[in-house]
């Protein structure tokens, strides 16, 4: 059981997360946390050291759902080719899902922290390559059992379709459309059936 300390812990995580998802770490201000919370400054700083401690630890506990959502959904197949469908799958309805956690949070953060937190920037780095890095062992394993073609570069194709999935996410997100979305969501299947097949 979750002591009392751990419960109010969540529930800050809970409540400020979308909203530094949505507004950024500099239009967030205590204020707004406080009144989220509705918890006193000295109770929010007695869980997390600083703002930008809250804000790091928001980022995680978003991407946290967030990428344990995509991995439910891999569970789905076996099939390393199967897999890359899924992922193209899971972006399909991505549009509505992200809007519960406040928008898309790679995006949202790592647009947000570019030119004023480094270290929330670094944070939304290593996620990246965290998720390509698990693309391009998909790959790896596809190529392994045969089901992708041998003259892949992995990481490269890895690279490429996180680009293409977090442009169509931006395009959503700014057109209000989700066209952009499930477009090149039908063009990365194109591309795995003409490119990545063996």
């Amino acid at each position: 059981m979750q002591t009392k300390a751990e419960l109010t812990k969540l529930h800050i995580l809970e409540t400020v997360a979308p909203i530094f998802n949505q507004n950024g770490y500099a239009a967030t201000s205590m204020s707004d946390i406080t009144n989220a919370t509705g918890l006193t400054k000295g109770a929010i700083y007695g869980n997390f050291k600083n703002k930008e401690a809250l804000a790091i630890s928001s980022f995680k506990f978003t991407v946290k759902k967030l990428m344990t959502r995509i991995s439910n959904h891999l569970e789905l197949s076996d099939s390393p080719i199967q897999k890359l469908f899924l992922i193209t799958d899971f972006y399909r309805n991505y549009y509505d899902y992200s809007k519960q956690l406040g928008g898309c949070p790679v995006l949202n953060i790592g647009v947000d922290a570019n030119n004023q937190n480094t270290l929330l920037l670094k944070n939304v780095k290593i996620i990246i390559e965290k998720i390509q890095d698990q693309v391009a062992s998909i790959i790896e394993q596809g190529i392994e059992v045969g089901e992708i073609s041998a003259e892949i570069n992995a990481m490269q194709y890895a690279k490429r379709l996180d680009t293409m999935i977090q442009g169509a996410v931006f395009m959503t997100y700014t057109m209000d459309d989700e066209f952009y979305l499930k477009d090149t969501m039908n063009q990365i299947d194109q591309m795995i059936h003409n490119e990545l097949k063996a």
